[in-house]
């Protein structure tokens, strides 16, 4: 048995699986995923896990380089943006309408979906190199 970081299996897999520059998203309760994403569902109840510790686990195993985001974030969740400002303060964003984000997302590897029930709270991360 797994004694610490990420014990969910499938979740453990997705992560050791990526590659220098493969795509993956940590969403909320409600973006919906695009077929031929693999989807990793948390959600347990509103709330329950919250966004911010799925990526705070996800970030102790996963290398990243860059992140995207939908730009109504700024706005309509400005603590959730100050939050990943924080937690990817080494990172380069870019940021797009939150349509675009949803059409973007086909390129996913996978997607995470926590039980998050605020706005905007999804982030598509392109993974990095340890080396």
């Amino acid at each position: 048995m797994k004694k610490r970081g990420v014990l969910h299996a499938e979740l453990s897999r997705c992560i050791a699986a990526l590659g220098h520059k493969d795509l993956f998203m940590v969403g909320d309760a409600g973006m919906p995923i695009p077929p031929g994403v693999e989807v990793i569902d948390l959600a347990v109840t509103a709330g329950v896990p919250s966004f911010t510790s799925v990526l705070d686990a996800v970030l102790s195993e996963a290398e990243v380089e860059g992140c995207y985001l939908a730009e109504e974030i700024r706005t309509h969740n400005e603590d959730l943006h100050a939050y990943l400002r924080g937690r990817l303060e080494d990172i380069p964003f870019e940021y797009m309408p939150h349509e675009e984000l949803k059409k973007f997302s086909a390129k996913a590897k996978f997607a995470i979906r926590t039980g998050e029930f605020s706005p905007y709270p999804n982030v598509i991360l392109r993974a990095g190199v340890v080396f």
